[in-house]
């Protein structure tokens, strides 16, 4: 199979956008009030112009305001961290990083606290704007610290680990000292990573920043190519490697604040679906960003369906979902890591 979409990648591409689009179809479908394909794409249609759906107003605002967008926001926001990982894993050329490595996980995580349990803002900053905020802070921060220590990409690893701690010990130093049980346990629940509540104004801002950056990181496909051998074989080259870096790690540290911001942070997806889509199309960057994108669009899809649903009517956070699915899979990296060297 590796092979075929190898050599042949214009078969990939529209048989991975026909399966996105049928899993959001399906996925739609799957909850309490038995919604069918049909009636999905007579609400779509209906909404953007096209003929009345003929459903009752109920049924219609369940796939319009419901499902659609919190299925549409798990799409986006699977491809965006998908993205990230590949970069990450090439650009530190470690195949166990992820977008949560520069710390910007444990800053939204800090900034929503401040905001919920402290009132941080005065009303004036919602959860998401006060997560993003933090996690600008804390990538500001690592990118500081690993200007002062010298700028390498070890370094910039090493600054990523130490605000991470740094702020993860913030977040529990707020919460276990003023929070109170209701918002102990609504901030775990965000913390853990979720889509209940999602909205079309959580797609769009999400979705934006996922079209901005993909072209931003398939502009530099060959540098990441090139990378993956490290920074003095790109450099011979001609790829400014310092400039390269910087953007990219802007471009990942941007597209995760504002997902995590939205959604919590979810683990797993940007580990674990680049190998996957190595495995489908090889190590190169052109192939790899988009097909990874798609992969991780359509696993966050089913693994937000089986969350919603596997204890209805209790509903668990997403990720623990992809970290039940995601640990296997990091295991047998770790194994297959061991074999090859």
């Amino acid at each position: 199979m590796r092979g075929l979409f190898a050599a042949r990648p214009l078969l990939l591409w529209p048989a991975g956008c026909a399966l996105l689009v049928a899993s959001v179809a399906v996925a739609i479908t799957i909850g309490p009030a038995g919604i069918s394909v049909g009636e999905v794409a007579a609400v779509t249609v209906s909404r953007l112009g096209g003929a009345d759906s003929g459903l009752s107003a109920i049924r219609e605002g369940i796939v319009w305001d419901l499902r659609l967008p919190r299925t549409l926001l798990a799409a986006v926001c699977g491809a965006g961290l998908a993205l990230c990982g590949v970069v990450m894993q090439s650009l530190l050329r470690n195949p166990l990083a992820d977008p949560f490595v520069l710390g910007v996980s444990s800053g939204a995580s800090t900034g929503a606290v401040l905001v919920v349990v402290l009132g941080v803002g005065g009303g004036a900053l919602s959860l998401s704007t006060g997560a993003f905020l933090g996690a600008a802070c804390s990538f500001a921060l690592v990118l500081g610290l690993g200007h002062l220590s010298g700028g390498t990409t070890d370094r910039v690893v090493l600054s990523g680990v130490a605000t991470m701690q740094l702020f993860s010990a913030l977040t529990s130093l707020v919460v276990m000292s003023s929070a109170d049980p209701e918002q102990t346990r609504g901030v775990l629940f965000w913390l853990l990573g979720s889509l209940s509540g999602a909205s079309w104004p959580d797609v769009w801002p999400c979705l934006l920043v996922l079209l901005l950056a993909l072209p931003a990181c398939l502009g530099r496909a060959p540098a990441l190519d090139a990378l993956v051998f490290g920074q003095d074989a790109a450099g011979s080259l001609g790829i400014h490697v310092a400039r390269t870096r910087l953007a990219l790690l802007g471009v990942t540290a941007l597209m995760t604040a504002a997902l995590v911001s939205v959604v919590g942070a979810i683990g797993f997806v940007g580990l674990v679906l680049p190998h996957a889509a190595r495995a489908i199309v090889g190590p190169g960057h052109r192939r790899l960003l988009p097909v990874s994108a798609l992969a991780g669009a359509i696993f966050l899809v089913w693994a937000d369906t089986v969350a919603r649903t596997v204890l209805d009517p209790q509903e668990l956070p997403v990720g623990v979902v992809t970290s039940l699915i995601g640990v296997p899979a990091f295991v047998h990296i770790l194994y297959r890591g061991r074999r090859t060297a």
